[in-house]
C-alpha cells in the first residue's frame, strides 16, 4: 500500500491573553514560572512521540508548531522536539518546519534561535496593522511591533506567512488596503487572510460586535484578491495567497487528505493503516495531558472513519483548493471508488459549483464563494 505524506502538528496551548474571537485550545498563561511549564510540557510531548511506532516506518513531510503562542517557548524546547522527531521518524530532505509567533512576544534572540535549531518557516499572527482593529481584537501588540516583528522574521527565515483578518468591526476598504500595503512592504511571500467569524465559546459570541454585512464582506474579499493578485500572489486556497513556490506545504498536505500526527494537548491525528483510516484526539486540558503522559496515556478519543466520513472529510479539505484535485487522488487517499459520490458530483455540477473535466474536479468561482453550500451536498446521514 502506498501511504500518503506524513505531517506532524505540535500544539503549544498557552498564550499571554485569550483573544475574544479565538475558539482554539488555548489557555492564558498565569503561572509566572514559564520555564517549569515548558520543561514539563516538552517532556510530555517527547513521551508521546516515543509512544508512536508506525509500521512501515514513514519519514516526516512537514512539522507545524501551533498554538496558543509557541513563541513563548525557548529554542531549546523546539530543538529537543525536532531532534526527537528526526530520530523517531526521520525528516524528508526538504521538510518544512513552521512555528507560529505572536508579534507581542517577538525577540530577535529567540527568532534566531528558532532558525538555528532547524525551523525554516514562521507564521506571524499580525491580524491587522491598524491600531483600532488590534485594540478591538484585544491583540497584545501594536502596529509598530507587528511591522518590526514581520521585518525581522523576513530577515531571518526562508519563508514567512503573515496572518491577517477581514470583515472586522468598522473596517473600511481603505483599512484593508493599508493592511495589505504594510504586509507587502516587509517582503513576505505568503499571506493568510481570515474572515472574522463569531464562534461558540468565545467572548465575541457572548458579546457580539457589529460586523460588516455579507455584501460588504464580499466587497472586501474581492479587494483583497485583486490587490494580492496584482502583487503576484496566487489565491491557491480558500484563505491563502502565495508567491510562486511559496505555498504552505503543511497545509497542502491537510487539503490533499494526507496523514498527520497530532502531538500535544487537544491535538488531532489522522492516520492510514492497512487500508483503514483512523482519527485520534489527545486530552484537551494541558494539565490532564501532562498528568496522563506519565502513564503513556495520551488520547481521549479514537475513531475508525466510515465511508461517509471519508467522502465528506476528503471533499471538505480538497475543495478548499481553488485548483481542485485529480479523481485518482480521491481513490488513493480514501480507498474508495470515485463512483461512490457520482450522485453528489452531478448535483454540484448542476448547481454550477464544480467543474469535472479530464479526471479533475475543482470548484467554480461560485463554488469557492459558496463553499459551505457546496460541502453540504457531500454530507451524508
Amino acid at each position: 500500500m502506498q501511504y500518503p505524506p506524513l505531517s506532524v502538528y505540535v500544539h503549544i496551548p498557552w498564550c499571554i491573553h485569550k483573544c475574544p474571537y479565538c475558539d482554539f485550545n488555548s489557555h492564558e498563561f498565569k503561572d509566572q514560572n514559564l520555564q517549569n511549564n515548558e520543561e514539563a510540557y516538552t517532556n510530555a510531548l517527547v513521551k508521546q512521540i516515543d509512544n508512536y511506532n508506525l509500521e512501515p516506518k514513514r519519514s516526516i513531510h512537514s512539522i507545524f508548531f501551533g498554538g496558543g503562542t509557541p513563541s513563548l517557548f525557548s529554542p531549546k524546547a523546539f530543538d529537543s522536539l525536532i531532534n526527537k522527531l528526526e530520530k523517531t521518524f526521520g525528516l524528508d530532505r526538504n521538510c518544512e518546519i513552521t512555528i507560529e509567533a505572536n508579534p507581542g512576544t517577538f525577540d530577535k534572540k529567540h527568532f534566531c534561535g528558532y532558525k538555528d535549531v532547524g525551523i525554516n518557516r514562521m507564521s506571524l499572527g499580525v491580524q491587522s496593522f491598524n491600531h483600532n482593529h488590534l485594540k478591538k481584537l484585544e491583540r497584545i501588540h501594536n502596529p509598530e511591533e507587528a511591522f518590526n516583528a514581520a521585518n525581522l522574521a523576513v530577515e531571518i527565515f526562508d519563508k514567512v506567512n503573515i496572518d491577517l483578518m477581514f470583515a472586522l468591526p468598522n473596517q473600511t476598504l481603505e483599512d484593508v488596503k493599508n493592511d495589505i500595503t504594510r504586509a507587502l512592504e516587509v517582503g513576505t511571500s505568503h499571506i493568510s487572510y481570515y474572515h472574522l467569524t463569531i464562534e461558540p465559546n468565545t467572548l465575541f459570541y457572548k458579546f457580539p460586535p457589529k460586523l460588516p454585512d455579507e455584501e460588504k464582506s464580499a466587497e472586501i474579499f474581492d479587494l483583497i484578491t485583486e490587490e494580492l493578485n496584482a502583487a503576484q500572489f496566487a489565491h491557491y486556497e480558500t484563505s491563502a495567497y502565495a508567491k510562486k513556490d511559496n505555498q504552505c506545504l503543511h497545509n497542502l498536505n491537510y487539503w490533499n487528505f494526507g496523514d498527520y500526527l497530532g502531538i500535544g494537548a487537544g491535538a488531532h491525528s489522522k492516520l492510514s493503516y492497512e487500508g483503514k483510516i483512523f482519527r485520534r484526539s489527545c486530552f484537551k486540558n494541558p494539565r490532564d495531558y501532562i498528568k496522563n503522559a506519565n502513564s503513556h496515556n495520551f488520547y481521549d478519543d479514537e475513531k475508525l472513519l466510515s465511508a461517509n466520513d471519508l467522502t465528506f472529510e476528503f471533499m471538505m479539505n480538497a475543495l478548499r483548493l481553488n485548483n481542485g484535485f485529480n479523481q485518482s487522488l480521491f481513490e488513493q487517499r480514501t480507498n474508495l471508488p470515485i463512483s461512490i459520490i457520482d450522485k453528489e458530483l452531478n448535483l454540484a455540477k448542476d448547481k454550477k459549483l464544480i467543474i469535472q473535466k479530464n479526471g479533475r474536479i475543482k470548484p467554480t468561482l461560485l463554488g469557492q464563494n459558496f463553499l459551505n453550500e457546496l460541502l453540504q451536498i457531500f454530507l451524508k446521514d
